[in-house]
């Protein structure tokens, strides 16, 4: 049965604070997922890394 995208968890990103939904990709790791791409997670990397 597939899913609809109504019913996919969805979090706020760390970085940017927008809301962002379940992927597959992210199936095994989600209680892990933080940022919703890879820019956030950069951002927030060099963010933490400057002490802002």
């Amino acid at each position: 049965m597939a899913h609809k995208k109504v019913n996919l968890a969805s979090k706020l990103c760390g970085q940017c604070k927008r809301p962002f939904s379940w992927r597959k990709k992210w199936q095994r790791d989600w209680s892990n997922v933080k940022y919703c791409s890879e820019k956030c997670k950069r951002l927030a990397k060099a963010r933490s890394k400057t002490g802002a």
